[in-house]
């Protein structure tokens, strides 16, 4: 047991290296990311992976290399958009709103320019639509996705009060869901690069879950626009068992190399 600022946090495992083949090599916070985000996404049938998510798509491709060990059941089927290797769609878009209407998606990830305490997001630009003061993309079909996949997960490495506003300044994509909506997706947590929140759908506000090693609870607070509760069983995040971090570093590497060439780059285990 430990303390975060003055709140009692377990310490799964106190050690931020690990040995691998004979190596002692030091954990990125990337590689704990992915590590995470596969634990997120055990169980799942089907995770799809939008463009520019190099850091979910490898936690998807982890969560997929430890669903094949298993005895009972199917592998975790990944589509990740972009590849020519892990995508079977042959027209982008269009195939995964259709899987997603039909419930053949199980899991998602959505972020944003701006993302508040009820898990809104903003995928617009900042100010008063439509004299925005800063443009990004555009929302493209995140409202939809948000409504129909059942396990929605918001990743944002950039954890600050631009990014974690209490208000976003336009909603692409709500958390609301009334009663007489028809709605099966929605957000179950919210990934940053200092910590993981769990989200309470029926009151629409995010539960502190998981602190990352070198983070504390002040920090998360005081880089954080909104409140939030904190979970009666607040830990650090775990580093990565040997075995997984070498999946990370070998296989997951080279899988996500064909997709993000440079990412994959820093996966790469340290030299002797």
């Amino acid at each position: 047991m430990s303390i975060v600022q003055g709140v009692p946090v377990k310490l799964a495992n106190r050690s931020t290296r690990l040995s691998i083949a004979g190596n002692e090599s030091a954990i990125l916070p990337v590689e704990r990311l992915i590590d995470l985000i596969a634990t997120l996404l055990a169980g799942v049938r089907h995770v799809a992976v939008g463009a520019s998510s190099p850091i979910p798509g490898s936690g998807a491709l982890l969560a997929r290399a430890l669903s094949e060990r298993k005895e009972s059941g199917l592998p975790t089927r990944v589509s990740i958009l972009g590849s020519k290797r892990h995508n079977a769609f042959t027209n982008g878009g269009v195939e995964l709103f259709d899987m997603a209407a039909t419930g053949r998606i199980d899991a998602f990830f959505l972020g944003g320019g701006q993302i508040d305490g009820q898990a809104n997001i903003n995928l617009v630009g900042t100010g008063n639509y439509p004299q925005n003061e800063v443009r990004w993309p555009g929302s493209f079909g995140s409202a939809y996705l948000y409504h129909l996949i059942p396990r929605v997960i918001l990743f944002r490495e950039e954890h600050s009060r631009r990014v974690l506003v209490p208000r976003v300044d336009f909603i692409s994509a709500s958390s609301m869901k009334r009663d007489a909506d028809f709605r099966p997706g929605g957000p179950v947590a919210l990934l940053t690069g200092r910590c993981l929140f769990r989200f309470n759908a029926a009151r629409r506000r995010f539960i502190l879950e998981r602190i990352h090693p070198g983070h504390q609870l002040d920090e998360v607070r005081d880089q954080t626009g909104f409140d939030f509760d904190l979970s009666d069983d607040l830990k650090l995040t775990p580093d990565p068992t040997a075995d997984r971090l070498a999946l990370i570093r070998q296989r997951i590497r080279e899988e996500i190399a064909e997709t993000y060439p440079q990412f994959a780059s820093q996966l790469a285990p340290e030299a002797p």
